[in-house]
């Protein structure tokens, strides 16, 4: 069949990209978490082998990507996914799947991420899914500064910190200290025989918080680094950290204000590090601190994109 432009813009919204060179399409299934269950799997071998070609790929964003659907199979395939609880998605201008690294089981994880990106996928991916934006957002959970899942390089990038105390009471001054040992950036050291943690250069990732085996050094509860506006491919912008390190429950308002933020200024394919670039830090800042964007979520979502200029 001869397929048309409006036939091939339907599915990419449904999650399907033609194949180069065919009629036929890659279909991204999203899981939540990024974490496949063996049944999920199970299930998206059963689709590759009824619908595609017997090929699966996995995308950047972790969905596994289902090669080689005729166009007129693609309904089907939808529906026997939905069936088994998958869904196709992750394209157009709106929040793309969520990603999070394997902090959850990471020994240098800081708190437990697929759970967190599970939650922001039911919160925002799926709940927001029919929200227009004015171009992509995405989203990615990172468990400490090692950064894999590259938080600093998405729209909104959320990292787990732990910030080290010390209690010099406690500390003996061991010939060998094992937080001096152990902390990866060399920010421990024995100071006039005391254990000492250099702030300038500690990246708060925890790893020094269970070293002393009499207590001297603990860690803070997980806080989270924030990062807005960053982008990465043929422009490429740092995300902004939030000015403080946050509280779990905090991540969700701020997630929400930054989304409302984006909608409200940015200019039709327009990135949202390039609406913070055009309008300022400050000004991004001052609303995500403030009631305004929230109690104005109605107005601001039922509002037209603005045009580019």
């Amino acid at each position: 069949m001869a397929l048309r432009p409006a036939d091939i813009a339907r599915v990419k919204g449904m999650g399907f990209l033609i194949n180069r060179g065919t009629e036929c399409f890659s279909g991204r299934i999203v899981p939540a978490g990024s974490v496949f269950t063996a049944e999920d799997l199970s299930a998206v071998a059963e689709l590759a082998r009824r619908f595609g070609n017997g090929k699966i790929a996995f995308t950047s964003r972790l969905a596994a990507e289902i090669v080689g659907i005729p166009y007129e199979q693609i309904d089907e395939a939808v529906a026997f996914a939905a069936a088994h609880d998958l869904y196709f998605g992750g394209t157009g201008a709106k929040v793309r799947p969520v990603t999070a690294c394997k902090g959850t089981t990471c020994i240098y994880g800081n708190y437990d991420t697929q759970a967190l990106g599970r939650e922001l996928h039911e919160r925002y991916y799926l709940d927001w899914g029919s929200v227009s934006l004015p171009h992509k957002f995405k989203i990615a959970v990172g468990g400490c500064p090692n950064s894999c899942m590259k938080p600093s390089l998405n729209d909104f990038g959320v990292e787990g910190h732990r910030v080290p105390h010390i209690d010099l009471e406690k500390c003996r001054g061991c010939k060998v200290c094992q937080v001096e040992a152990r902390c990866p950036v060399k920010a421990a050291s024995l100071q006039e025989g005391k254990v000492s943690i250099d702030s300038a250069r500690c990246k708060t990732c925890g790893v020094c918080a269970t070293k002393c085996p009499f207590g001297a050094v603990t860690g803070s509860d997980t806080l989270y680094q924030i990062y807005v506006g960053g982008t990465w491919g043929k422009s490429t912008r740092m995300g902004t950290p939030y000015p403080r390190l946050v509280g779990r429950e905090e991540i969700f308002p701020l997630l929400e204000k930054t989304m409302l933020w984006f909608r409200k200024n940015a200019w039709q394919k327009e990135r949202l590090g390039a609406a913070i670039d055009r309008l300022g830090t400050d000004a991004l800042f001052a609303a995500l601190e403030g009631p305004e964007l929230l109690d104005r979520k109605e107005e601001i979502l039922a509002a037209e994109i603005q045009p580019r200029p």
